[in-house]
């Protein structure tokens, strides 16, 4: 483990951060509000930081780069842009201490959107551009957009886009990783700005929708209003998010195919059916439950469950309505939508759809060959087998990813939250949704949370957006010896 070329890189991240921070600080200087000194400081500590950093621990360029050195600088990285890009937050006096800022900040990078803030109108606008920006640049991915931008991390650089993209196959579009990486780039932020076109077309304020648009399509959910997207109250707005939720959802590899000249790569993928399937089967089970039981008309149902629907099972996590008023059947669907996600490949969290399918395959396998013994049946995805390995690897992530969310449950029903709360939050964590069940619900915040339950759920935050391997194979001992 070269260690000292893991910090530079980590050092150079941080500089990058640095520069991210300059576009809130002009925000802020647009509409003249609290956030311009804090953002001086943090800029000024951060490319301090940053710049030691790299110069302290300076290293030639490496020719390669091991697995476990792209997990090492993934896992350092994202716990450092973490810490720095907490500093905005509380040298703005906005939280009332390091943790409340911190957890804000790893819950926009993760893109996950739970949130420590009551008033959230009360923040200066600087702040909430940066807490939108931080989702924006976590969601297709810190190390992604830092492989599109510099040379000496394109040697080797498939051992930092394994470790970061959220996906059991990473999905490579050129025969070079960065190239790969800038293409994703393109495609995510073209979506973005075709979005804040559409929203302020519709009449929401050029903030707003920049705002919104910068978390959407990270499935990141974080609003500039405290209620969420029921604070406009508005078709038009819900049906836009809804598109654009969407298409975060699905794997960015089919969008660059499609806007390629192949408009049926969607449905010539069984996983983006089974994605578009699965929506269609639960907003159908959701709108039939809350109609007449929580509202009248058939097609406010609809529009209320689709919205819902779509936004929990892409970890979206933005809000129309309050579901735990919902009967309890659409809470439980809302539930095991948080444990789904998006696809792979997505900017969604969770366990990912291809991962779903790969499991139900295997069960299906293993029933056939109980029913024939010496029957021979291969497991396949669009008429290609699945390789052993990759199969070992997804029924692993399931394994540690239930085994996870139950102990991390366990630990903080023992800080003295209650049964729901613990189970929703730490659902709502580990798969990068943001709202959850009980005090964190649709309409509350994690501020309750005890201090000690804020590291852990930052800790699950980190295990949801990384893929759990990259961070907890830090704690193998294997990992460390030579």
């Amino acid at each position: 483990m070269r260690w000292r070329y893991v910090l530079y890189v980590v050092g150079i991240l941080i500089l990058f951060l640095a520069m991210a921070m300059t576009l809130p600080l002009l925000v802020g200087l647009w509409y003249r509000d609290a956030s311009v000194v804090s953002f001086l400081k943090s800029i000024a500590l951060t490319a301090g930081c940053g710049t030691a950093i790299s110069l302290l621990f300076r290293s030639d360029k490496a020719e390669t780069i091991s697995q476990r050195e792209g997990m090492a600088i993934v896992a350092v990285g994202w716990t450092a842009v973490g810490l720095f890009g907490a500093l905005p937050f509380y040298m703005g006096g906005e939280f009332p201490g390091f943790t409340d800022a911190f957890f804000e900040s790893v819950s926009g990078f993760t893109t996950t959107g739970s949130s420590i803030l009551a008033d959230i109108e009360g923040v200066s606008r600087g702040l909430l551009f940066w807490r939108s920006l931080i989702q924006w640049l976590g969601g297709m991915g810190i190390i992604v957009l830092s492989l599109a931008i510099l040379p000496f991390l394109g040697v080797g650089g498939m051992q930092l886009y394994k470790a970061e993209v959220p996906s059991p196959v990473p999905d490579k579009l050129k025969p070079r990783i960065r190239d790969s990486a800038k293409i994703l780039w393109q495609v995510y932020a073209l979506f973005t700005v075709v979005e804040a076109v559409l929203l302020v077309l519709g009449g929401m304020s050029l903030y707003d929708a920049v705002c919104h648009a910068l978390t959407t399509m990270p499935t990141g959910g974080f609003s500039p209003k405290g209620a969420s997207i029921a604070a406009y109250d508005s078709l038009y707005f819900d049906m836009v998010l809804i598109v654009f939720m969407l298409l975060a959802g699905i794997n960015f590899s089919l969008h660059y195919q499609m806007l390629k000249g192949k408009p049926l790569a969607f449905w010539r993928d069984s996983e983006c059916r089974f994605f578009l399937a699965l929506v269609g089967l639960l907003t159908f089970a959701v709108t039939m439950d809350i109609w007449r039981t929580v509202y009248d008309a058939l097609g406010e149902s609809l529009r209320y469950g689709a919205f819902q629907v779509i936004s929990i099972l892409t970890t979206t996590g933005y809000a129309t309505a309050d579901y735990e008023s919902w009967p309890a059947m659409s809470q439980v669907i809302l539930l095991i939508c948080m444990f789904i996600g998006g696809s792979a490949g997505s900017t969604g969290g969770g366990m990912k759809c291809l991962r779903i399918m790969l499991c139900l395959k295997f069960c299906y396998k293993e029933l056939f060959q109980l029913i024939h013994p010496h029957g021979v049946k291969r497991l396949k995805i669009a008429g290609k087998p699945i390789p052993e390995d990759v199969m070992r690897s997804v029924l692993g992530f399931l394994a540690l990813y239930i085994l996870l969310f139950a102990v991390c449950a366990v630990a903080l029903a023992g800080m003295g939250v209650d049964f729901v709360t613990a189970f929703g939050a730490v659902a709502a964590t580990i798969g990068n949704i943001g709202p959850g069940f009980g005090m964190v619900g649709p309409v509350e915040n994690f501020a309750l949370i005890p201090e000690a339950g804020k590291w852990l759920l930052i800790w699950c935050m980190l295990l949801g957006r990384l893929e759990i391997y990259t961070i907890i194979v830090l704690l193998a001992p294997e990992f460390w010896r030579r």
